[in-house]
C-alpha cells in the first residue's frame, strides 16, 4: 500500500478557504478518479501553517496512475483547479509517495 501525498501552501489569510475546496474536491470529484480513501492535514507544530495536505491511501502506482489519467479527464477538476489557484501560492504544489510499512512485522 501507497500513500500519495500532495500538499500546497494557502496564501496568507486563506488557508480556511483552500480547505474548504480541498474538502468539497475530496467530496466531488477524487471518487470520480477513484480516489476514495483519503484525509487532509494543515500545519500545526514543526510544520509551516499555511500547508495543506492531501493524502491518498492507493494499492500502488498503477492505481495511483490510473486516477491521474482519470483526473485529466475530468472537466470539474481543471475548473476547480483554476478556482483554487488565487488562494494558494504559486509553485508550492507537490506530491510525494510514502510506502506503507507494518510496523510490527
Amino acid at each position: 500500500m501507497l500513500i500519495a501525498r500532495w500538499q500546497i501552501d494557502a496564501r496568507f489569510g486563506h488557508k480556511q478557504e483552500v480547505i474548504g475546496r480541498l474538502q468539497a474536491w475530496a467530496r466531488d470529484i477524487a471518487p470520480q478518479a477513484g480516489l476514495l480513501r483519503g484525509r487532509l492535514l494543515t500545519g500545526s507544530v514543526g510544520a509551516r501553517e499555511a500547508t495543506v495536505v492531501h493524502e491518498w491511501e492507493v494499492a500502488d502506482l498503477g492505481e495511483l496512475d490510473r486516477a491521474w489519467a482519470e483526473l485529466g479527464k475530468i472537466a470539474a477538476h481543471a475548473q476547480w483547479g483554476r478556482e483554487l489557484e488565487p488562494f494558494v501560492v504559486s509553485g508550492t504544489a507537490r506530491w510525494e509517495i510514502y510506502r506503507v510499512i507494518d510496523p510490527l512485522a
